[in-house]
């Protein structure tokens, strides 16, 4: 028997107090955690050797290094998790496509471990990349049918450091559409669900990587942010994230969405996990001028700079603009102000911040609009043999999703490169970003504070509304979002901005609030594999009885046949009730 006497008797009380046995939401709420956490237990029990599912990376390089796991078998415990779980199960859709030869390149670095020793924390760690990250052996897409099979001569700068630095390549996440929106869909990919609900989008541009490291897929993933790309997916799907400072790491070989705009980097389900991520991948690149800002600059260490007493003594700046307005922002709102809280407990001071004219500064700053046209017109010029040359052949040939296609058409409309719009656009952005700088270091903060995304993520279908995205991505400022808590069981995040080049002290403060809260949640819909194998639907059957004036016995029987299923967190039952006085 799987369950305890004491699960029954809760259950049997439930019945009781129902008379009939009719369970109150919240009662169904109970019993669906209490299920789904007797299944994170046990498999890890059964399953002796290591369990992929929510492992940190020091942890499987701990694993590999004593002898209980190689990497080889990692990688497959992660493409059964796959095989399981993305187009089988909940159906997340995560990934557009899949490297099911990794365990071969796996028994390589195995070897070379066995040898050599390992290259470093990433050596033999399974990664999945954004669809936009050139691959030489993969086929980079953005999640359009147009470039279906673009296969690009080399690497993306950044998935060149990450192979040399041993980490394998799973395979390539889906994304919105030519990272042209926030929710996920594509004509290549489709939808991609979120796995707290999968009712509901998962964030984007970068929603296929949220999805599959929340669902653990991989131990870390790769997206890239034009405006929130990195740091909604975050939100949506309970992990931590980080946009960069412009320049920190490269954007070469990265399908563009605008130049000005576009930064590349990892999301996480720790800040730990963030931090080898990051040391591997920043750095200077001469194909990317933006990284010019790191000249003369030694690189940091974000692993370093981990420091659970990061907070004891900062300056947090509460950026009340971006709170919302109540309502359906609300919640969001309140979450974050009880993080706040929760800093100040850790040591924090915290002020309230107010930039004068945000609106006004921020308005028209955006430049993706007069760009991507001219940006994916250059990189289509470098890539040999490619299957289109531009947007607007895209859209001749009709390979746009059709509920993108108006949009797409608005984005091709600029018949010049240099026009007056994108020049004063241009010209906004150097005072937005003096004036945020200014009211940080007048009030002396370490970082601003808001909620990544004021509403919680939309059902499929629906425009996703309550972005942050706007004054890390229009002033070239970095912005991490961390999980904050929790509302009607979906994640919220917050997101701390910095100053230009301080990522490690977001990233520092981030990991004090991360290690005393602990708001990672593992999705209900992918628990843990039983022996390789997707968990069935749970069914037991529980009786009772109850004194009732309804019957001429005074007591009620009940007996009530349940069925959990574990990839949807649904409770159903069937109640047959008898002793009933006619």
């Amino acid at each position: 028997m799987l369950f305890s006497n004491a699960f029954n008797q809760y259950l049997a009380w439930s019945l009781s107090e129902q008379l009939v046995g009719y369970l109150k939401r919240p009662q169904i709420m109970k019993l669906s955690i209490a299920l789904a956490g007797l299944l994170y237990v046990l498999p890890a029990q059964a399953n002796a050797q290591i369990e992929v599912a929510e492992a940190s990376i020091a942890e499987l390089q701990e694993a590999m290094e004593s002898g209980v796991v190689t990497s080889a078998q990692i990688t497959g415990m992660y493409l059964s998790r796959i095989r399981a779980y993305d187009k089988a199960g909940p159906n997340l859709n995560a990934m557009i496509w899949v490297n099911w030869d990794g365990t071969a390149e796996a028994k390589m670095l195995d070897r070379e471990r066995a040898t050599t020793g390992p290259r470093g924390p990433l050596h033999g760690i399974p990664i999945i990349l954004k669809d936009n990250y050139d691959t030489f052996d993969l086929p980079t897409s953005a999640g359009t049918l147009a470039l279906a099979g673009n296969i690009p001569p080399d690497d993306a700068l950044q998935v060149h450091k990450l192979r040399e630095a041993g980490a394998i390549i799973l395979g390539k996440s889906n994304m919105h559409e030519l990272a042209s929106g926030i929710t996920t869909i594509g004509s290549l990919g489709g939808q991609t669900l979120n796995p707290y609900d999968l009712r509901r989008n998962p964030g984007g541009s970068s929603g296929g990587t949220g999805a599959a490291i929340a669902a653990s897929f991989a131990a870390v993933g790769w997206g890239s942010d034009t405006c929130g790309s990195i740091r909604i997916p975050s939100s949506h799907n309970n992990l931590v994230g980080l946009r960069p400072t412009k320049g920190l790491s490269s954007i070469d070989g990265i399908i563009p969405l605008s130049h000005t705009q576009d930064v590349g980097g990892p999301l996480a389900r720790s800040l730990e996990d963030l931090a080898v991520a990051l040391d591997a991948t920043i750095g200077a690149d001469p194909s990317d001028p933006a990284t010019a800002v790191l000249e003369g600059r030694d690189l940091p260490s974000f692993v370093a700079a981990l420091n659970p007493n990061a907070l004891d003594g900062a300056r947090i700046g509460i950026l009340e603009a971006y709170f919302g307005n109540g309502g359906v922002e609300a919640a969001a709102a309140s979450i974050v102000r009880q993080a706040i809280a929760k800093m100040v407990e850790l040591g924090a001071d915290t002020i309230t911040i107010e930039i004068p004219n945000l609106q006004d500064l921020i308005s028209g700053s955006g430049v993706i609009s007069h760009e991507f046209k001219w940006d994916l017109i250059d990189y289509l010029a470098g890539v040999p043999n490619a299957p289109v040359n531009s947007l607007e052949e895209m859209l001749e040939l009709g390979l746009i999703h059709e509920a993108l296609t108006p949009g797409m058409r608005r984005r091709n409309a600029p018949e010049s490169r240099e026009t007056d719009a994108y020049a004063a656009a241009l010209a906004k952005r150097e005072p937005l970003k003096n004036a945020v700088v200014s009211v940080m270091e007048a009030a002396q903060v370490d970082a601003l504070i808001y909620p990544t995304m004021r509403e919680p993520p939309s059902f499929i279908g629906q425009p996703q509304r309550g972005s942050n995205c706007s004054l890390s991505a229009n002033t070239g400022l970095p912005a991490l979002s961390i999980p904050a808590g929790w509302t009607r069981g979906l994640p919220i995040g917050l997101e701390l901005l910095g100053r230009s080049l301080d990522d490690v002290r977001l990233v520092a403060l981030g990991y004090a609030y991360e290690q005393a809260t602990d708001h990672r949640r593992a999705p209900v819909s992918t628990p843990p594999l039983l022996s390789g194998r997707t968990p069935r639907p749970l069914t037991f059957t529980v009786r009772t009885r109850a004194g009732s004036a309804l019957s001429s016995s005074g007591r009620v029987r009940a007996r009530v046949r349940f069925t959990y299923n574990p990839l949807t967190g649904a409770l159903a039952y069937e109640a047959r009730v008898s002793g009933i006085r006619p």
